[in-house]
């Protein structure tokens, strides 16, 4: 039996990769590149799974 908290994180996973290629994808149709915001996306969605998912398994 899989656990809830196995199947939020792999659907935060599958979630946060859809939002990063949304957003990559419209900064490539604008042509308009910021690396700070992808940073700080990449950063939010760490912290998120290292503060709350994590403990959860554990």
């Amino acid at each position: 039996m899989v656990s809830h908290s196995i199947v939020a994180l792999i659907s935060f996973v599958a979630l946060s990769v859809v939002l990063i290629g949304v957003l990559g994808f419209v900064m490539h149709v604008r042509h308009k590149y910021s690396p700070n915001l992808i940073g700080a996306l990449i950063g939010a969605l760490m912290c998120f799974v290292l503060l709350e998912t994590i403990p959860a398994l554990i």
